[in-house]
């Protein structure tokens, strides 16, 4: 015959129990290995985690910076068709107050504007050719660093436009 369910421990009181007869009762903690397993697997899952939130976080704001270019190049062409000339600097197009995803001002540069000296302001390629033909218009990416060659090392970061718009994104995919 089974014995019924009673709710009360199986020692006599005013005595204190071992730990099996705590463990039969249903007095169960946490053993210090048990604690230490899940404290290593919550630093294992900490350790996955945070990287891939980090990445996931640097590509969201390298994407915002990729949209913002194309929005400042459509900006620039419908003052280019109202006006019949590129805009001069960012203000031009009420845009000088707009801010990278890091807090950094976009640079722009109209080559017509710059004079004789464009082409050494300009940003250029792996041979050092100019990227684009009528102006520049990039982010200076995490670091807020840059130099006109994309193959140094400031500018591996930036979000450049080339191509006169047929490329807009990472100065290190580019």
């Amino acid at each position: 015959m089974r014995q019924a369910f009673s709710p009360r421990p199986r020692w006599l009181p005013g005595t204190v129990p071992s730990g099996r007869q705590r463990h039969q009762a249903g007095c169960r903690g946490l053993t210090l290995v048990e604690l230490a397993i899940v404290v290593a697997m919550v630093v294992t899952l900490a350790g996955i985690g945070i990287p891939a939130y980090t990445n996931a976080r640097e590509k969201a704001r390298n994407l915002r910076a990729m949209v913002d270019i194309r929005t400042l190049e459509k900006d620039i062409a419908l003052y280019q068709v109202d006006s019949g000339k590129l805009a001069g600097t960012l203000a031009d197009i009420g845009r000088e107050n707009l801010r990278d995803p890091w807090g950094n001002p976009y640079e722009y540069l109209n080559f017509a504007s710059a004079g004789k000296s464009w082409k050494g302001q300009a940003r250029k390629d792996r041979f050092l050719v100019p990227l684009n033909s009528t102006y520049d218009l990039y982010s200076k990416g995490q670091d807020g660093k840059s130099q006109a060659p994309l193959t140094a090392k400031a500018s591996r970061d930036d979000i450049v436009r080339a191509n006169d718009g047929g490329y807009v994104g990472l100065a290190s995919d580019y």
